[in-house]
């Protein structure tokens, strides 16, 4: 997909482009980002990594929706997401570029744009303490315990200080592998189904 700049001003950061090359700006990734819809359509086409047709692609994200199967999903939610997916959806995500959907042959693949959604396709449960927030308090407290035991204040100064240190960084290297593990499985197009389904 392309997007013509007129002169108006705009620079090619703005219009989500760099060097002649189309780039989804981040108004763009957040937009199709902000409907779980579109998510579940991201997650499928990523994980099977081909073109899809609008029937199996409307069936599983059925199916996601209502936490079942394919096969006990209804006439009805099955029609509704198609319809949905099919007359706003697709043409919407297509329009920015990160599928190619082919409405008279009723496929849909997505496109090398779509790799510009990387950095924001981790999804964060509603009750989980950002990560930024864990590190900023584990080397606040750290900075605590060490400099309590290098001014030999009990009960800290039991442990010397570069015993702490050696703890710490042990604890920060366990904290980072969990984050990276953690991180991996919540994002979409990894696993059979969206991290935002359960028991599926």
């Amino acid at each position: 997909m392309s997007k013509a700049i007129s002169g108006t001003g705009e620079t090619p950061e703005s219009a989500g482009v760099q060097s002649g090359q189309d780039k989804l700006s981040r108004d763009d990734a957040f937009e199709m980002l902000s409907n779980r819809r579109r998510r579940f359509i991201l997650h499928y086409l990523q994980d099977e990594d081909a073109a899809a047709t609008l029937s199996d692609l409307a069936e599983q994200v059925a199916a996601w929706e209502n936490e079942t199967d394919i096969a006990n999903i209804s006439a009805s939610e099955r029609k509704t997401v198609y319809t949905s997916l099919q007359q706003f959806h697709l043409p919407k995500m297509d329009e920015t570029g990160i599928i190619e959907f082919d409405q008279r042959a009723g496929e849909v693949s997505i496109t090398d744009a779509a790799q510009d959604l990387d950095i924001y396709l981790e999804v964060v449960d509603t009750y989980d303490i950002p990560w930024s927030f864990y590190y900023i308090g584990f080397s606040a407290i750290g900075t605590i315990l060490v400099t309590l035991s290098w001014l030999d204040i009990a009960p800290f100064a039991a442990i010397p200080y570069v015993g702490w240190t050696v703890f710490l960084l042990a604890a920060l290297l366990v904290s980072s592998v969990s984050h990276y593990v953690l991180t991996r499985r919540n994002r979409l197009g990894t696993g059979e189904s969206p991290p935002e389904v359960s028991d599926a």
